[in-house]
């Protein structure tokens, strides 16, 4: 019998990217304060910070179920030397998008799978990716357009929609783009017998 799979988290674009790929997840939010993380490990590199807050959320929810293949994920995207969170409001969005335009930023997207105490597989993508340098009215029209949606997004974008016309290049896989490093992902899960080999 194939182990439950837990996502630790509640993004709805991971959990979908996981079902259309066939998979049965049980969506399980952990409790992590990731801004508490954050706030005390600022000087461990931004690559190890995704990787411990994703092995945090795994870790929470693991405890409470052992048994089950818990996936963690995280993703902090830096731009000139900055971190960005998630956009709270229009204001803030249209003021990640001033940042970004003209500019290389990058996605640090770090997953792990736990077992228990015990982490069973990890895996950290970064992709790089370039907006042409669009002005404000540029800005304001695409966040009408977009809607609410882009405040679930870091970079205030949905790549995979209206998100896609604020680039010139990207340089990584798309599924790491959206939070997910999902081919290594199901390559692991296929030796724990989730899918078809």
């Amino acid at each position: 019998m194939s182990p439950r799979v837990i996502l630790a988290s509640g993004s709805a674009v991971r959990a979908r990217l996981l079902k259309n790929a066939g998979l049965t997840v049980e969506v399980i939010p952990s409790n992590v304060d990731e801004d508490v993380i954050k706030a005390t490990q600022k000087d461990i590199g931004i690559t190890s910070l995704a990787m411990m807050l994703a092995r945090a959320k795994a870790h929470d929810v693991a405890m409470h179920h052992p048994d089950a293949l818990v996936i963690g994920a995280d993703q902090i995207l830096e731009c000139n030397g900055r971190y960005f969170d998630k956009p709270k409001n229009r204001i803030e969005a249209a003021s990640h998008l001033r940042a970004f335009r003209g500019q290389t930023h990058r996605l640090i997207t770090a997953c792990t799978i736990h077992r228990g105490v015990d982490e069973i597989w990890h895996q950290t993508r970064i992709p790089r990716l370039t907006m042409w340098d669009f002005d404000d009215a540029f800005i304001e029209d695409y966040l009408t357009r977009a809607g609410d949606g882009v405040l679930t997004s870091v970079g205030a974008y949905q790549l995979e929609g209206l998100g896609a016309h604020l680039f010139e290049r990207i340089d990584g896989d798309f599924f790491s783009i959206l939070g997910l490093p999902l081919l290594p992902l199901l390559a692991f899960l296929r030796t724990q017998g989730l899918l078809i080999s």
